[in-house]
């Protein structure tokens, strides 16, 4: 199944390179890139389809069973462009010209040394693709689960990725609301494992894109849960949602300092092994504590931080975050 759609993806691809990227990349003088254009054009296929499938599925379930009403309508159309540009703008664009260049240099080289990746084609022969990409699916998820967990230990990092957290009003579009630094970091570090475990680069591309679908499921503004066993198998809205819980999800058990709750970004297992679960059966309020005003130890009232209401604000004053919180500890 699996190949047949990497298959039926081919004629596709082939016809909108060669009918709108084709003549564009030639018309402003880009014919050296023809090869990652075509790569690209793959990519952006698949944004274009992934963003069909949210509007075709999630928003509707946003309307018939949603977990609160709307309060912000300009900060879920922020977090759309967001969406817009990781899946079929800016963000594919740094994947065909910077990561996947550096990806097959850095490939070539280590084959040169003789290194070559650990393959599970090669360690187990005769594995089915299905048996493949589910196992590849599993490593690559425990990795980001690790990755996930960092960005609520590290200071300067919690300045980047609070952005993330900071939409009080979370809906499926807000799975892209990072800041871009943060997703380039991690873009990078997941290439890197999924080079080093030998993922096939058909394969990657599904797995991107299964991951990138569940976590805007997650994201979405809709009162679902799995059940008591599927709670455990995959992470769902209500599971997520407690990991964005004001002063839950990104605190140490609420008492301000970092950490958190419910770090797996597919499946609930490594919050169950390394005990970050919060099965917590309820639909929490979301957002960081700092952006509301408070009464500090002398009295004084405090008024909550700014986050920024558009794209490029949000972009600057995350960095000031990650330069601030490099020498004191978050609010």
């Amino acid at each position: 199944m699996i190949q047949f759609l990497i298959d039926g993806f081919g004629p596709t691809q082939g016809w909108l390179f060669e009918h709108a990227i084709q003549p564009l990349i030639y018309q402003f003088g880009f014919g050296a890139f023809t090869e990652e254009a075509f790569e690209g054009t793959e990519w952006l296929l698949i944004g274009v389809c992934e963003l069909a499938l949210l509007f075709v599925v999630l928003r509707p379930l946003e309307a018939l069973i949603p977990v609160h009403q709307i309060s912000d309508r300009r900060a879920r159309w922020n977090d759309f462009v967001y969406t817009v540009l990781h899946r079929v703008g800016l963000f594919p664009l740094l994947i065909f010209f910077t990561l996947d260049p550096l990806m097959d240099s850095l490939a070539g080289a280590l084959r040169l040394d003789g290194v070559h990746p650990v393959n599970l084609e090669t360690l187990w022969p005769g594995i089915s693709p299905i048996a493949s990409f589910l196992l590849y699916f599993v490593v690559l998820d425990f990795f980001d689960y690790w990755y996930h967990r960092a960005s609520h230990v590290f200071n300067w990092w919690w300045g980047l990725h609070s952005l993330h957290h900071s939409q009080r009003n979370m809906n499926l579009w807000s799975d892209d609301r990072n800041h871009l630094l943060d997703d380039l970091l991690r873009d990078v570090f997941m290439a890197l494992i999924a080079l080093g475990i030998g993922v096939p680069p058909g394969q990657y591309v599904l797995l991107v894109s299964v991951s990138r679908i569940l976590q805007s499921l997650q994201h979405a503004n809709v009162r679902i849960h799995f059940g008591r066993v599927g709670e455990r198998l995959l992470v769902s809205p209500r599971y997520h949602r407690m990991h964005h819980a004001i002063g839950v999800g990104h605190e140490s058990k609420g008492k301000g300092s970092l950490g958190g709750c419910n770090f797996a970004v597919l499946l609930p297992i490594w919050d169950i092994v390394f005990r970050t679960a919060n099965f917590t059966a309820e639909y929490a309020a979301t957002g960081v504590r700092g952006q509301y005003p408070y009464i500090n130890a002398a009295g004084k009232a405090i008024p909550g931080r700014d986050y920024g209401r558009g794209f490029y604000s949000q972009q600057w004053l995350g960095l000031k975050r990650m330069l601030e919180y490099m020498r004191r500890s978050p609010d």
